[in-house]
């Protein structure tokens, strides 16, 4: 997520009919205090908003008004003329009812939690004991239409903006200006991405298929990125639901359970909506800083389901880059007693900062629902069809396909943006922008008339202790999102040993359905083996401790790797995977102050420095819950909150191709994020592993130290390289990040919205005498062969993220160990990233 989110502000970044009646302004008491949830409203209608945290508000509508009404509970209400179409920056003052006080709850302040005190609490007790009565989940199945359309805009359009130098070229862009009848500010369309799909689904087994029929957007039509991104970052949701998850971040949900200790609640109003009698309720958080939201909703006061609900994100809610949220959704009675959601409108404003005058892009997805259908069995096997092939049709339907599916219809503005999109790609200034985003999201520069991708430019520069400065140029072969085969390549030359490293890998799916593949390759370079547990199959695979300018005690234990493999993989069900592979390598270190050497009897100096293994590997990788996209050889992850399971057995095999050594190594890693409601996110992780037979040091399992600066999950801290090597191992790491949970109930650091992030590590193991004695062999450089066997090592770091946004540091505390040579104590570390 955190590259796309970058490369969304870097692309869209740049891009950074009006109604008949506009209306702005603010709404104070007589101590000019300014009063939130005021509602606003034009006299005679059903459009209205209400007044923020700040006493702003904003309104809009397409039709002629005459008057304002500005209303709340215990003041006296106003009735304004407005004598123009456009009216901003007003100012209202609300006088308090002189009898107000004993008859009314005033919205201000802390409420009561207890039912008997406050009649919205009762009521939302009635939602939660009827929630699981009301929408889908009454019926064993279910099936609907389903129509979105996602628009991004680039708001505050100022006379600045138009005449700057970025947009020279482009002017006529901004032919298409109109103003936000949530915010009231001017936006310019860029982008609209529109789809139709059918959603079928069984309670029972609690299985749901999606089937996507048709997809339009303007400018990139088959860009499978682009579509991915918008459908994680607008993912689905249920109102009912404890807690909301927008922007990788869960929000308390207004009826939620744990609502009462998060919300206000107030009984505003009741009136009849579609011939139902219903309750209007407000609500506001209880504290700042959290991910909360503020409001009101109509609930039924038979059934106690929702029949309209607004919500919007606090000012001072903990998310980045995001300035604004404002969720809306209807709901229409198919009967008596079924409500069904009807229609779902989600407006972000993207920005740099949460001031008022930033500029951002605005992200609006529209979601209607129709033709819903009950009770209608499907096979098991219908839910677990899956799409092996791809179907341009889906991405180029005709226009009598949209008229027909769209079940809204395009405004103007809308229409507009598909032909300014068509215009733009054919200005040279916009095509090389579109260029420089498509670069930093994929780390390729393209090559169309070769079909080739020069990359990933990000591996261009490196450094280490043996090789000095590393320079490396590579590529791939791509002819589309979709290929059936790749190639792969890379040459790299080190400026202080002055080698020449190289690599070259392919892959062929030979069958979609059960995706069937052969891969093979053959790298020749120089790298730190010890930087993890689980052994990686990827050929070209390198870690990042391989590269390390700056790092805790030099990084001199690096090894000089020859390496061929060839294998084939298969996925028989749905996110489980098999893969078999052989492999030969040549192992030697790489510098002059670390050694390999073992002893060897049919070495005519009784040591080896050189070993050489032949090895057969079989692994199962399971992934629940896992989505994918693409349908060639690559596939990208579309979700990241799915649980990771893996398991290898690899032989060791003595004489073939003068190979070494005999043994059987057997690995597990299970990595699995948890969701804590409002308490952010925890991840765990344990590995284990054990090896049968004698090894050298070159074949053993190093526990992954980290002598770099920067924070890398599943790696200890404080660990040098090779400070602890094993045979068998056991590990365990445990992270939670408390999104912001922690410093926003501390007066004096709330207001800077970091989140506090706590991490425990740990790892026992063993190393047999034998192996210790194999890999003992006098080299005055040799490292002493540790394990962690008397006791677990462990590890703990306190760490605090989101530093001017982007940037993380752990402090990070070695448990035990600390007589160990050299023993860091302590240390600090950091990551950057782009996160919500």
């Amino acid at each position: 997520m955190k590259i796309k989110l970058l490369v969304f502000f870097l692309c869209f970044g740049f891009l950074t009919a009006l109604g008949q009646t506009k209306v702005s302004g603010y709404v104070f008491d007589e101590n000019n205090e300014p009063i939130a949830f005021a509602n606003i409203l034009f006299k005679g209608s059903t459009e209205g908003t209400i007044s923020n945290e700040d006493g702003k508000f904003y309104l809009e509508s397409d039709d002629k008004w005459e008057t304002l009404i500005v209303s709340f509970i215990g003041f006296e209400m106003l009735e304004i003329p407005l004598t123009k179409s456009v009216t901003y920056n007003l100012k209202f003052i609300l006088k308090e009812e002189a009898s107000s006080l004993d008859e009314v709850v005033i919205v201000t302040g802390k409420q009561s939690k207890k039912a008997s005190e406050n009649p919205a609490i009762r009521i939302l007790k009635k939602i939660w004991e009827r929630k699981r009565l009301n929408g889908l989940s009454q019926f064993k199945q279910y099936e609907y239409d389903q129509y979105e359309k996602v628009e991004f805009d680039l708001n505050t359009i100022d006379s600045a903006l138009i005449k700057s130098k970025l947009f020279k070229g482009m002017e006529f862009v901004f032919e298409e200006v109109d103003t936000s009848n949530v915010t009231g500010k001017t936006y310019l369309p860029i982008f609209l991405n529109e789809s139709v799909k059918k959603i079928s689904g069984d309670n029972v087994t609690n299985k749901e298929r999606e089937d996507l029929l048709g997809n339009k957007n303007s400018g990139f039509s088959n860009n499978q990125i682009i579509i991915d991104f918008i459908d994680d970052l607008y993912s689905e949701y249920n109102i009912y639901d404890n807690y909301l998850k927008f922007f990788d971040k869960s929000f308390t949900s207004p009826l939620s359970r744990t609502g009462v200790q998060t919300y206000n609640y107030v009984l505003s109003d009741s009136a009849f909506i579609d011939n139902k009698w219903c309750y209007n309720i407000i609500y506001y958080p209880r504290r700042k800083n959290e991910l909360t939201f503020k409001g009101d909703f109509w609930v039924n006061d038979s059934t106690f389901a929702i029949k309209e609900i607004n919500l919007q994100a606090s000012k001072s809610a903990n998310i980045n880059w995001v300035k604004e949220i404002y969720i809306e959704q209807e709901f229409e009675v198919l009967n008596d007693s079924v409500f069904l959601i009807k229609r779902d409108y989600f407006l972000s404003d993207f920005a740099m900062n949460k001031k008022e005058k930033s500029r951002g892009v605005y992200g609006k997805r529209t979601t209607l629902y129709d033709n819903y259908k009950f009770n209608q069995p499907k096979g098991d096997e219908y839910y677990d069809k899956v799409v092996y092939n791809y179907d341009a049709d889906v991405y180029n339907r005709k226009d009598d396909f949209w008229k027909t599916n769209r079940l809204e219809a395009l405004n103007k503005d809308e229409q507009g943006v598909y032909k300014m999109l068509d215009t733009l790609k054919t200005v040279k200034k916009f095509k090389r922008l579109y260029n420089l985003g498509s670069i930093l999201a994929s780390g390729y520069v393209e090559f169309p008339s070769l079909n080739l991708d020069y990359g990933p430019i990000f591996s261009t520069l490196g450094f280490n202790e043996v090789e000095g400065v590393r320079l490396r140029s590579g590529g791939r072969t791509y002819f589309g999102p979709n290929d059936l085969w790749r190639l792969e390549g890379f040459v790299a030359y080190g400026l202080r040993d002055d080698k020449f490293k190289y690599g070259i890998s392919g892959k062929w799916l030979l069958d979609k359905k059960s995706r069937l593949t052969i891969f093979g390759g053959t790298r020749r370079d120089i790298e730190q083996i010890g930087a993890s547990l689980t052994s990686s199959t990827d050929v070209l695979g390198r870690s990042l401790a391989s590269n390390a300018v700056f790092t805790a005690g030099a990084n001199d234990k690096l090894t000089n790797i020859n390496l061929t493999t060839l294998g084939l993989e298969i996925e028989p069900v749905r996110n489980l995977g098999l893969r078999f592979n052989t492999s030969y390598r040549t192992l030697e270190s790489a510098s002059p102050t670390f050694s390999l050497d073992y002893i060897d009897p049919d070495s005519p100096t009784g040591v080896s420095s050189e070993t050489k293994q032949f090895e057969t590997r079989f692994s199962v990788a399971y992934f629940p819950k896992r989505e994918m996209t693409g349908f060639g050889v690559e596939r990208k992850n579309k979700n990241d909150n799915f649980a990771r399971l893996f398991t290898q057995i690899s032989k060791g095999y003595k004489g073939i191709l003068d190979s070494d050594f005999e043994y059987t190594k057997l690995q597990f890693s299970y990595i699995q994020p948890w969701q804590v409601g409002g308490f952010g996110r925890l991840t765990t992780s344990i590995e284990a592993g054990k090896t049968f037979g004698e090894v050298p040091l070159a074949l053993l399992s190093v526990v992954p130290g980290n002598q770099t600066y920067f924070s890398i999950y599943n790696t200890f801290s404080q660990l040098d390289f090779y400070e602890f090597v094993t045979d068998t191992y056991t590990s365990l790491h445990v992270e939670q990040n408390f999104n912001g949970r922690v410093f926003s109930r501390i007066p004096f650091l709330k207001k800077y919205n970091l989140r506090a992030v706590l991490s425990i590590r740990g790892v026992w193991g063993e190393l047999s005498d034998e192996n210790i004695a194999l890999s003992t062999t006098g080299n005055l450089v040799e490292i002493p062969l540790i394990a962690p066997d008397s006791r677990v090592y462990y590890e703990y770091s306190f760490g605090v993220a989101n530093i001017f946004k982007v940037l993380r540091l752990d402090f990070n505390f070695r448990g035990n160990y600390l007589d160990n040579p050299g023993a860091r104590r302590f240390g600090v570390t950091g990551s950057f990233g782009f996160y919500f």
